[in-house]
């Protein structure tokens, strides 16, 4: 029968007069420690602090406590040294209770260093090595054993102070640190020993790291007097701070016949010329050799280094501070004159040396007046841009396009860029005096065409009236030099009286998309910019504001603080003396004009749009109300103007976008807020189709209409008092 080997923390109890193997650590009924009985704790016992019970892994976290410490090492196969003494850390993990230990790494050892235990939770010595080292087994100046080595404990750092004494550790005093006496006594004879050749150490490491990148730079002339013609030769020197060297470049001209080369000068300290004359190779040498004996004995020689330097010639180098405007440097015997430099250069020279001066050298005649290139006047034939472009080069080219102009202004979704205004002639001719055009100007290409509207039993055909194209401005020569003036976009606004080949037209209105365009880009449409209008209206107006309130309170009786638009119109032509456009006076209009009523029905315009939309087949709505439900963050139902427009262009819906606008408008509330649940219902041709065709509650502004474009909306009534108000204050 073999003998039973049982653990010594297991022993043999008695359970209803049954024996069986029980633990020594097993407690009683209802987990209290039976009596004589002691528990070992299995992990560190921090004291309850106040604040939240937290676990150790969570409040020790990324807490180490840090001890100093040392081991003795047997070393029997050497007689230089008996032991050895070796300095570690030893790292106690607060979180889970684990232990490293390294040792720092020590030049030339010898020895493999570092990581000497892994971290791991380590076991005490026998007898007790069934429990695991914790926060009470530490303290300075004693002993641990880790894996039978024994470790000395002989300080701390700060924080690990502060942590044993809030554990309630009472801290023994540091103990000494012991130098290893091998190493004590190899550094002894490193001290003692002095090299053989004493060669002189040159540093040159804190100049390199202070300028590093840092180049003065220096524009200078070079007169070579073998050159056949001559001719000043320009150079750029470039002198590094960070080891005093030099090189120069060569600023070779255009068709100088010279050949390119990459350098003048290679990088290098450049030499003083000397009054000797240059040195042969040899001469200068960075030490001085000695011979002792020569060749008395026995044809042996002996050198050794000369320290004092008897022999040695020193050369002297040029230096930043032989360098400045208007000084003569020797490069290899040619003279070259050092006559301007940089901006940082100057402020080097201005820091360290104070120089103030830096008036550069004339080094060059003065470049003659450039003769400006005459062309020829044009001939007639073809475009002018294309008559031009031959004269420019042997090969004619096609006269280049703004290609730039063309992508942002071309037609982008809902964007026409095209300008459209009404106009009629301007004739005393009875049949001519009702024709009516319809002027469109292309942001893109600064085209313009034109086309009359057909009206019925006038004996006129209606149509194209002018091809679209570029117009000149009339009264200008034509066979000239200089490059003709054409019409722009700034030349066209309501109220303009233009002249198209012969032909004096009166523009009498424009759309509303137009009026929008020009009061958006207000910066390039002075007729359409509120803040340069009011300005020159306050100027006019001001000297009698008295009387333009009274002017303006007698067209109101009833006190509405809002008049019609022509009363408007006649007050402001009144008191301006005709100095003001119709187009200024309609975006005064425009901007103080009463924006909760509209011209046109609602069932009018959604009829038209659901029209547009049936005809383009889009039937996108129920995508259209979840994008716009999902850009409603707040879910309140209501959307921006600006968003609601932005959300279908990207839809592409096929209306035009002053159609857009006014429907957008119809569906504000009181703020001024789209409600685009109602705004897509109103547009869901197919689930309510709006049979009824309604018509248009007032007369337009122009019962002209436009051609395959909606009228503008007119301006009815106006908000005087804001106007009076913004001109000359609020009326106390």
């Amino acid at each position: 029968i073999g003998k039973a080997k049982f653990h010594k923390s297991q022993h043999w109890g008695y359970c209803n007069n049954v024996a069986m193997l029980v633990g020594e650590d097993k407690p009683g009924i209802g987990g209290e420690p039976l009596l004589g009985q002691k528990l070992k704790p299995k992990y560190s016992v921090f004291p309850e602090g106040i604040g939240s019970d937290a676990p150790a892994w969570v409040a020790f976290d990324k807490q180490v406590l840090s001890f100093d410490a040392y081991f003795e090492e047997e070393v029997p196969d050497k007689n230089q040294e008996l032991y050895r003494i070796r300095h570690c850390k030893i790292y106690f993990y607060l979180e889970d209770d684990t232990i490293q230990v390294i040792e720092p790494q020590v030049k030339n050892s010898g020895i493999t260093q570092g990581t000497i235990v892994r971290r791991r939770r380590i076991p005490l010595p026998p007898p007790q090595d069934d429990q695991f080292y914790t926060i009470d087994h530490f303290n300075i100046n004693i002993e641990v054993i880790l894996y039978a080595r024994k470790y000395k404990i002989i300080d701390c750092d700060q924080f690990t102070k502060n942590f044993l004494r809030k554990m309630g550790v009472r801290l023994n005093p540091p103990a000494g640190r012991p130098d290893d006496p091998y190493t004590k006594h190899r550094q002894k004879i490193l001290d003692s020993m002095k090299p053989l050749r004493p060669y002189e150490r040159i540093d040159t490491l804190k100049q390199f790291l202070e300028h590093d990148g840092h180049v003065l730079r220096f524009f200078c002339v070079w007169d070579d007097p073998e050159s056949m013609f001559r001719d000043p030769r320009e150079l750029v020197l470039h002198y590094y701070l960070s080891d005093d060297t030099i090189d120069i470049k060569e600023i070779i001209p255009v068709n100088s016949g010279r050949d390119a080369v990459p350098l003048f000068l290679r990088r290098d300290k450049l030499p003083k010329y000397a009054p000797t004359g240059l040195y042969q190779p040899g001469t200068i040498t960075k030490r001085t050799v000695l011979n002792v004996f020569g060749k008395l004995v026995g044809n042996r020689d002996r050198y050794i280094l000369d320290n004092r330097k008897t022999g040695a010639v020193h050369q002297e180098f040029y230096r930043d501070s032989d360098l400045k405007i208007g000084a003569v440097i020797n490069v290899w015997g040619r003279k070259i004159i050092l006559c301007d430099c940089d901006e940082f250069t100057k402020e080097y020279y201005r820091t360290k040396y104070g120089i103030e001066d830096f008036t550069p050298v004339l080094h060059k005649a003065p470049q003659p007046p450039k003769l400006e290139k005459t062309l020829p006047p044009y001939t007639g034939f073809g475009s002018e841009e294309d008559s031009l472009c031959s004269c420019m080069g042997l090969v004619p080219k096609p006269p280049s396009k703004d290609f730039k102009k063309f992508m942002e202004k071309d037609r982008s979704g809902m964007e026409s860029h095209i300008l459209r205004f009404l106009a009629k002639l301007v004739t005393d001719s009875p049949i001519d005096k009702d024709r009516k055009f319809i002027i469109s100007y292309f942001l893109s290409d600064d085209t313009i065409s034109i086309f009359e509207r057909t009206q019925r039993n006038t004996g006129i055909r209606g149509g194209k009236f002018l091809e679209r194209g570029r117009i000149k401005k009339p009264g200008q020569e034509l066979f000239k030099s200089e490059p003709s003036e054409y019409f722009k976009a700034q030349n066209l606004f309501v109220g303009a009286r233009i002249c198209f080949h012969g032909h004096n037209f009166l523009l009498v209105d424009a759309d509303e998309y137009t009026f929008n365009y020009m009061e958006k880009h207000a910066n390039e449409f002075s007729v359409a910019d509120i803040g340069v209008i009011l300005k020159k209206l306050k100027d006019i107006a001001e000297p009698r504001s008295q009387e333009i309130r009274q002017v303006f309170a007698a067209a109101d009786p009833e006190h509405t603080k809002v008049i019609e638009y022509d009363p408007f119109r006649n007050l402001i032509v009144s008191i301006t003396d005709g100095a003001f456009s119709e187009h200024e006076i309609m975006t005064l209009g425009r901007y103080y004009s009463v924006r909760d009523e509209y011209e046109m029905d609602l069932h009018f315009l959604l009829e038209v749009a659901q029209e547009q939309l049936k005809k383009n087949n889009f039937e996108n709505f129920e995508q259209l109300s979840a994008v716009l439900i999902y850009n409603d963050r707040e879910k309140c139902g209501v959307l921006p103007h600006e968003m609601c427009r932005t959300i279908c262009k990207s839809f592409k819906l096929p209306l035009a976008d002053d159609d857009l606008q006014a429907l957008l408008t119809m569906f504000e509330d009181d703020r001024k807020q789209v409600e685009y649940k109602k705004f897509v219902d109103g547009l869901n041709w197919r689930k309510n189709q709006i049979s009824a065709f309604q018509t248009v509650k007032v007369p337009l502004k122009n019962e002209d209409g436009w051609s395959r474009q909606p009228p503008s909306l007119p301006v009815k009534r106006i908000k005087y008092l804001l106007l009076l108000d913004d001109l000359f204050g609020k009326e106390e």
